[in-house]
């Protein structure tokens, strides 16, 4: 039984030493991506409030204007530029096309095709974006460093639970491990809100990681998918086939494979799809529709019959556990996928394993000072 006691304590010190120092050295970076990650959450609705240009009003009786009528009318108006792709915002949005070769993209009327503004891609939330993902270091370096940090969070979210697990069962271990004592003081509120919040959010937290994870790394990203039952199938380049009838109208196709699109391939926020132009004849037409909650699906038409090709993805509801896990991934990570109250908890979720690295920090520091001998 003494055997077993000390080994328990040896499990426990060894633990508590694992969280303080890869909390210690993985600390600034979760501070950052907690910090960026609430910003991020309702960057969609700050956009649409700030940016005028983002919104339009229906017109009564008014249709969405076709792909090559926008096309025409951005072409004549930035003719050094060719245009690439229109995203179709729903009814009540602007479009906004992508130009080739160009940072900058054209927000338009979609019932006049009257131009409403024309700016960067490079502003305040790609900013934040750039630091979420690469904490503003060169791509390569910064993705590396965010994704082992992010394993780092999930291995400390675990041992944090060990961590908070009471002792014992009483109504004091109860209080301490779930309530904040807010009248208590400093060091006191600073352990409660580390340990007590820590607890609170770790569902959450480990969402977190488990999906940067997912996007970080390709051999965590198969790993998940194998055990989700997925078996790996070998891609489909999607062509259009040439011997169609290569000499066709390649807007009237597209114009044609958008109408498509919305009408009948879509399930959810119809009218929210983007369309590509196909330089080639045996390029495809590329449709993004079925943009709901974080998810979206590629659909490649053939440009000269708008038969759906192969490489093409099958609806949501269509999709195996492991393929829905993967096109739902991005959802669960922003909050998307719940609507606005998930964004909501994400966003109290995200500022609270912001605070875990200062408030752990401030433990530490707190107990080292208290160790040190006085002197005099």
């Amino acid at each position: 039984m003494a055997f077993k006691k000390n080994k328990s304590w040896s499990f426990s010190k060894i633990n508590a030493w694992f969280h303080l120092w890869l909390g210690l050295a993985s600390g600034s970076v979760v501070f950052i991506l907690g910090i960026t990650g609430c910003v991020l959450v309702f960057e969609q609705e700050i956009k649409q409030l700030s940016r005028p240009w983002f919104r339009t009003e229906k017109p009564v009786g008014g249709e969405l204007i076709s792909p090559s009528v926008i096309y025409s009318v951005v072409g004549k108006a930035i003719p050094e530029k060719k245009v690439s792709s229109i995203w179709y915002h729903g009814e009540e949005g602007s479009a906004h096309v992508s130009l080739d070769e160009s940072d900058s993209v054209v927000y338009v009327n979609p019932y006049t095709a009257a131009i409403l503004a024309v700016t960067t891609r490079e502003d305040f939330f790609d900013f934040i974006d750039d630091g979420h993902l690469y904490l503003w270091l060169p791509d390569k370096v910064g993705h590396q460093v965010v994704g082992w940090s992010t394993l780092v969070f999930f291995l400390l979210s675990i041992s944090g639970l060990v961590l908070w697990w009471p002792k014992k069962w009483n109504k004091k271990g109860k209080e301490q491990s779930f309530k904040i004592k807010w009248n208590a003081k400093f060091k006191r509120l600073n352990y409660d809100l580390h340990n007590v919040l820590g607890f609170y959010t770790l569902l959450l937290a480990v969402l977190f990681a488990l999906t940067g994870l997912i996007m970080s790394f390709p051999w965590f990203n198969n790993s998940v998918f194998w055990l989700a039952g997925g078996t790996k199938q070998a891609w489909a380049k999607s062509l259009s086939d040439t011997t169609a009838n290569p000499q066709s109208n390649v807007m009237l196709q597209v114009d044609r494979a958008w109408r498509k699109g919305y009408r009948q391939i879509s399930e959810h926020n119809q009218k929210n799809i983007i369309v590509n132009f196909p330089e080639k004849a045996s390029d495809p037409i590329y449709l993004c529709t079925d943009m709901y909650r974080g998810t979206w699906r590629d659909v490649y038409l053939d440009q000269h019959t708008l038969k759906e090709l192969p490489g093409s993805g099958k609806k949501l509801k269509d999709l195996e556990l492991s393929n829905w896990i993967r096109r739902s991934n991005y959802g669960l990570h922003v909050g998307e996928i719940g609507g606005l109250p998930t964004k909501v908890l994400y966003f109290f979720g995200s500022l609270v394993c912001a605070s875990l690295p200062i408030t752990g920090f401030y433990i530490w520091w707190g107990r080292k000072k208290k160790k040190q001998p006085a002197h005099g």
